[in-house]
């Protein structure tokens, strides 16, 4: 299966999880795709000064992994600064949130498996 980045729709997600602004998600593959591995596998991009607000995972884990611009990353309380090549993985049961602290979009390939396989 090809998927062409003209059929990947943006979707924009305003004040997500009680974040700043908003986010735009282009998820490139379904839950469905993912034979019940995970619901979310997706690139974000977050504009300057815009977030995602503090959530807990639960019953799946996240991963994050940086293109562009620079994020303030909260995870279980710790803050922490990422750039283009940095990963970071919210566990079952962690906190996190992130902010868009550069000057450019923040970019980012964003994951989210569970942690038992669901049935499809």
């Amino acid at each position: 299966m090809i998927k062409r980045s003209s059929e990947i729709p943006e979707e924009v997600l305003p004040e997500f999880k009680g974040g700043e602004g908003h986010i735009s998600i282009f998820q490139f593959m379904s839950e469905e795709e993912s034979n019940g591995m995970g619901r979310l596998f997706a690139k974000s991009v977050i504009p300057p000064g815009n977030s995602i607000g503090k959530h807990t995972h639960e019953g799946d884990q996240e991963t994050y992994y940086i293109l562009k611009g620079k994020a303030l990353l909260t995870l279980n309380g710790e803050e922490t600064v990422l750039e283009p090549g940095d990963c970071t993985m919210c566990f079952d049961g962690n906190t996190h949130s992130i902010k868009s602290i550069g000057d450019v979009d923040l970019e980012y390939i964003a994951i989210i498996l569970y942690t038992k396989q669901k049935e499809v």
